[in-house]
């Protein structure tokens, strides 16, 4: 007997065997069902009081019996092509009675079935009205956006309507929009998610991760703020906010889902599972984003250092191209012809490859920070004074560089973008203060908050350069609305670096654009910082200034601390 799917505790056998019947049946293909297998499926859902389902292919065969309702009703493997149909459609009882149930139409969505219908069962396990729904097309405007609900019509009328001839132009209509939405189209179009869980920038988070994506290159054609207090384990927003965001994306031609929380590889699987979208959360967005800015040589070898140590743990269920190669040697342990071998997963191998590569990176990135020790020590010989400046990223750090050192043209020009981590690596450049003389001034990568832990750790060695400044320059955007959180961040990020102490000039960049009201509270908050605008080079002589008298007192203080040295050594002598 054919395996029955479902609850099918408490049934006696005689029942058992009438379901695994039903694979027997067939149907006249391009046709919903017939009277009767629905009179069958009516009587055997009557006698054991619950749903029955059967799955039916477009040649009419019934491949999988299940007692259960639409949405556990047991489906193959479904590969849908993207436009197109998966080639099954859902025929099952509604016992009770009723039309068309949200479960039934959202697996009809889900599962992109040709077609769903529900037989009511009537007294005496006699068949009644007959409800069938079908998709339709991305764009359809209407009552019903994912789905087309046919007139009820009776069980003796089921086999009437022509679902093979439905199936077909539904199916070259979605393949007729999407060839017009490629030729259209220019990049991904995503839809952001950020999870509200109570904290009071969940709205300017959500605003920095559609920057992020503008930044990768993605086209935001959606944004979702989601309140939940208590996360979903498998899938953080639970399936009724899935099966939303998914309509959402069949509607507007959406085929990425960024997640504003970092994902773990269970959670990546089982959310791509229910949507069918191509799914990445704000570390893998914030790693592409660095891999697409990565120039020189140093920054290349660090992102690819930390897109390995993020992809290692997530290589496990990776898909088909995991599947393992190689069962044992010899066909007494049970490999089949081809794949006998030593027994190494393609999983392992991948993993080994990476370990290998990651020791190669590391061994890299050794010999460049030994380069940089020996350029910082030149420096110091020299006693230039090292001002670093550091920021949140896209505060204009790079404009502010370019205004300082009026390298206005290449080779000297630095890199500024409108866009987030522009800079990767460390730009030095010559400047000079009235009274000082000749200072180095040094560009860093842009900071960012919940920056991700394998990128703190690639780039680690570039942020401890920080600490060999005489005077951080710290630049905040004054014409963000989060310039406060911002401006806390970057200091969490230097407190953990141990440069929290240095002595800092806070330039109030975007000035011209700022808010008044909101840029005199920033000067308040930042105990005096300088108001600036590094494009349009207004306040930067008042900035020099300040660096001036910032650079002049670590001088003094180093001085005092020489001669104070020396005044001990004699008194040791």
């Amino acid at each position: 007997m054919d395996k029955v799917h479902g609850n099918t505790s408490g049934l006696r056998p005689a029942q058992l065997k009438s379901l695994g019947n039903l694979y027997r049946r067939r149907i006249e293909p391009g046709r919903v069902g017939s009277p009767e297998l629905a009179r069958n499926l009516a009587e055997l859902s009557s006698d054991i009081r619950r749903e029955v389902g059967v799955l039916i292919d477009r040649r009419g065969r019934v491949i999988s019996v299940s007692v259960a309702d639409a949405k556990g009703t047991e489906f193959p493997d479904l590969r849908m092509g993207e436009n197109r149909l998966s080639g099954f459609h859902l025929l099952h009882t509604h016992p009770r009675g009723g039309v068309l149930s949200k479960g039934d139409l959202s697996t009809l969505f889900l599962r992109r079935l040709d077609a769903v219908t529900a037989i009511e069962v009537r007294d005496g396990g006699q068949p009644g009205l007959v409800h069938t729904a079908h998709l339709t097309p991305p764009g359809t405007v209407g009552e019903e956006e994912d789905w087309r609900i046919l007139p009820p019509v009776p069980a003796f009328q089921i086999d009437e309507f022509d679902l093979g001839a439905q199936v077909q132009a539904l199916e070259e209509e979605i393949a007729r929009a999407a060839r017009t939405r490629v030729s259209k189209k220019d990049h991904e179009r995503a839809i952001l998610v950020q999870i509200d869980q109570g904290e009071f920038d969940a709205e300017e988070r959500l605003d920095e991760l559609a920057e992020l994506a503008r930044t990768a290159g993605a086209e935001v054609v959606h944004r979702e703020l989601v309140y939940r207090k208590n996360l979903k384990a498998g899938t953080l927003v639970g399936a009724g906010k899935l099966e939303e965001l998914t309509s959402r994306a069949y509607h507007l031609d959406a085929d990425l889902l960024i997640f504003g929380q970092e994902l773990g590889p269970a959670q990546a699987r089982e959310i791509e599972a229910a949507t069918g979208l191509k799914i990445i959360d704000r570390t893998q967005l914030i790693l592409d984003i660095f891999a697409l800015h990565a120039q020189g040589v140093e920054s290349r070898l660090q992102v690819e250092l930390a897109q390995l140590r993020y992809m290692k743990p997530r290589l496990l269920g990776a898909g088909a191209a995991l599947s393992r190669i190689g069962g044992g040697g010899g066909s007494a342990a049970g490999g089949a012809i081809g794949t006998r071998g030593p027994g190494e997963t393609k999983l392992e191998l991948d993993r080994r490859r990476i370990n290998d590569r990651l020791s190669f990176l590391e061994k890299q990135l050794e010999g460049v920070a030994q380069r940089r020790e020996e350029r910082r020590k030149t420096r110091e010989r020299n006693a230039v004074p090292v001002i670093s400046i550091v920021g949140y990223t896209n505060a204009g750090k790079s404009t502010l560089l370019n205004a300082f050192t009026h390298a206005a043209e290449e080779p000297r020009r630095v890199l500024a973008e409108n866009k987030l981590f522009a800079t990767l690596r460390p730009t030095s450049r010559q400047g000079y203060l009235e009274g000082i003389g000749p200072v180095v001034l040094t560009d860093t990568v842009g900071f960012i908050r919940d920056l991700p832990k394998d990128l703190t750790r690639a780039f680690r060695s570039t942020l401890e350069e920080i600490g060999d400044a005489d005077v951080l320059l710290h630049v905040v955007d004054a014409a963000s609305p989060g310039a406060d959180t911002r401006l806390d961040a970057v200091n969490r990020i230097l407190e953990d670096l141990g440069f929290r102490d240095l002595p800092t000039v806070i330039a109030l960049n975007k000035a011209d654009a700022a808010d008044p009201e909101a840029l005199e509270r920033q000067i308040d908050r930042t105990d005096g910082g300088i108001p600036v605008s590094a494009l349009k080079n207004i306040g930067t002589a008042d900035l020099k200034e300040a660096l001036t008298d910032a650079v002049a007192l670590v001088q003094r203080q180093e001085l005092a601390a020489r001669e104070e040295a020396r005044d001990l050594a004699a008194q040791y002598r």
